[in-house]
């Protein structure tokens, strides 16, 4: 599916994702990544839902965002609560989701002007 979002230039915004990708600014990523307005981390050390593990949150938990989307594949699965203590310590909200529900949800944050960034586990 193709997202259609006018986004001031130089801002990160999802343009498309299908199964096990997603396109950010129309670049193709098929690899976990967390992507902000500003950045995208191609390399944090997320590879699958199963994986994650409290250094993952911390990681985000220290990018000044005020929420994180984490999309968790084609489906929605929630983290164990011990692991994302980080955010909760940084009082960063966190909304689970899909991936595909992540980047259009990231795209209306992105238009609200809002400090968002979306982990996403693509594999």
């Amino acid at each position: 599916m193709k997202l259609h979002l006018s986004t001031p230039a130089g801002r990160n915004a999802f343009t498309g994702y299908g199964s096990g990708y997603v396109l950010v600014n129309h670049q193709r990523y098929e690899q976990s990544l967390v992507v902000t307005p500003d950045r995208i981390v191609t390399d944090w050390t997320a590879t699958t839902f199963e994986a994650l593990e409290v250094t993952h949150f911390a990681a985000l938990a220290e990018l000044g965002v005020e929420i994180v989307l984490l999309g968790t594949g084609e489906r929605l699965r929630f983290p164990r609560p011990e692991i994302v203590h980080p955010l909760i310590a940084a009082h960063i909200g966190l909304e689970v989701m899909d991936v595909q529900a992540a980047c259009r949800t990231y795209n209306i944050l992105l238009a609200e002007d809002r400090k968002v960034a979306a982990a996403l586990l693509l594999r």
